[in-house]
């Protein structure tokens, strides 16, 4: 397993090595010894899983608050999608910045992202799976919040255009950053 430093702090790709014969192929996705190794020690506590059936679903980009703000380890099971995650961190030199990356089921790559970022992703192609896993505080309607998908203060290349973007109706109204008070 390889972990990767992106182009925002604490943000990282995760690699795990495949291990293939003639039956298919074996890999380990998840080790707390590699990762802690590497910065990433959360102790996850929940598990997610998401089905979107159009290509162009973008889910996002989303969070929560204090005291139940979340980490998140990302991994498609199946499809691919341009995952998202934007810096929150007001004292962060990155703020309002994002890391962009395709993840797929073909090459089994994660993003780890901690606490204080906005998350989200658009699949790229139909009967897309995603897993996702989660640290921090468990999934809170109280703390929920999220951040206006295609701000275009955020300068975030989606694969799909408004009209095209297949959403919830929470993600339609989304405040923009410069709306959102100081969160972490």
């Amino acid at each position: 397993m390889q972990v990767i430093e992106t182009n925002i702090s604490h943000v990282r790709r995760i690699v795990p090595k495949r291990f293939g014969d003639e039956r298919g192929w074996f890999s380990e996705t998840y080790r707390t010894d590699v990762l802690a190794k590497n910065g990433i020690d959360d102790v996850f506590i929940q598990d997610n899983q998401s089905f979107s059936a159009p290509q162009g679903t973008v889910r996002g980009l989303h969070f929560q608050r204090h005291p139940m703000a979340q980490a998140k380890l990302i991994r498609v099971l199946a499809g691919a999608i341009l995952d998202v995650a934007v810096d929150l961190r007001r004292a962060s030199p990155t703020y309002g910045q994002h890391v962009a990356v395709r993840l797929d089921a073909e090459n089994g790559e994660q993003l780890y992202i901690p606490i204080g970022f906005g998350h989200g992703f658009c699949t790229l192609v139909p009967d897309t799976m995603v897993a996702y896993k989660v640290a921090g505080g468990v999934y809170s309607p109280e703390h929920d919040a999220g951040l206006l998908w295609n701000d275009p203060d955020l300068g975030i290349a989606w694969p799909v255009t408004e009209a095209e973007a297949q959403l919830s109706a929470k993600d339609r109204v989304a405040p923009r950053l410069a709306e959102l008070p100081p969160l972490f």
